[in-house]
């Protein structure tokens, strides 16, 4: 092959290999674009939690001892008002969960709210949940009077009884799952679960992006997982369970179906 053309055939062969450089670092660039995207969607908070009187981060909790003697953990990812300067015992509940175990250095009634009901505790310690555009109330103790907030009609929920509330209307009373305060302790307990609601609630604890392939949804899973190390928790998956995890860095995780 003459010279020329041979320094013709490599130039040829360098450009190929430049573009097919520049097309994988754009590719990859992509990815990591995406999933960027994808974490800072799943972190996404309501600006006001930020402006809360106590707010937790993703795998954060966090244990209040109010000045009536009132202790109060909040969950991951909550935000919290507190307001006692009035004739109640305040409290507001912007976003998250809370467990409330109520004092009684103080004779003022206790209260409370969020954006869908008002909740007033009869001597007791219960969970109030924000579940996207309802609250869920679960009595550990004791008894709660709950009202929703646009409608009249209050009910008293007692001990190991659970309702949602939305702003018009009660849902019906309901048995309280097993082990709803476990996360005060570090801990989810799972009771033949779906799988796409275990791998959203410890999502709740991590940072970064944790995802399900849909096809695994209802998969059912039992068991008991903690919080304080979601990687953890994910290798405590049943081994028969049909699943592997994908992990592209620290921050992005999937979990998706075995290969056969």
């Amino acid at each position: 092959m003459p010279a020329t053309a041979r320094r013709a055939l490599l130039r040829s062969g360098g450009i190929r290999r430049r573009s097919l450089h520049r097309i994988g670092g754009s590719a990859m660039a992509m990815v990591l674009a995406m999933g960027l995207g994808l974490v800072l969607l799943s972190q996404q908070r309501p600006v006001g939690d930020y402006l809360a009187d106590e707010v937790t981060d993703s795998g954060e909790h966090r244990e209040l001892r109010l000045a009536d003697r009132s202790v109060v953990p909040l969950n991951s990812r909550s935000a919290l008002d507190i307001d006692f300067d009035g004739p109640q015992r305040r409290l507001y509940l912007r976003s998250g969960e809370i467990l409330v175990k109520t004092g009684h250095d103080d004779p003022r009634p206790f209260v409370v709210e969020t954006e869908q009901g008002h909740l007033q505790p009869l001597g007791t310690r219960f969970l109030v949940r924000h579940e996207g555009e309802a609250t869920r109330l679960i009595v550990l103790e004791s008894a709660v009077a709950a009202e929703p907030r646009n409608a009249s009609g209050e009910r008293v929920i007692r001990a190991g009884e659970q309702v949602l509330i939305e702003r018009q209307h009660l849902g019906p009373t309901a048995t309280a799952p097993v082990g709803a305060e476990a996360w005060s302790r570090g801990l989810l307990v799972a009771e033949d679960m779906p799988l796409a609601q275990l791998i959203a609630s410890l999502g709740e604890y991590r940072s970064g992006y944790l995802g399900l392939d849909p096809a695994l949804a209802n998969l059912r899973i039992s068991g008991v997982f903690p919080l304080n190390d979601i990687d953890k928790a994910l290798a405590a998956l049943p081994p028969n369970l049909p699943v592997r995890i994908e992990r592209f860095s620290g921050w992005w995780v999937r979990v998706v179906p075995a290969k056969n």
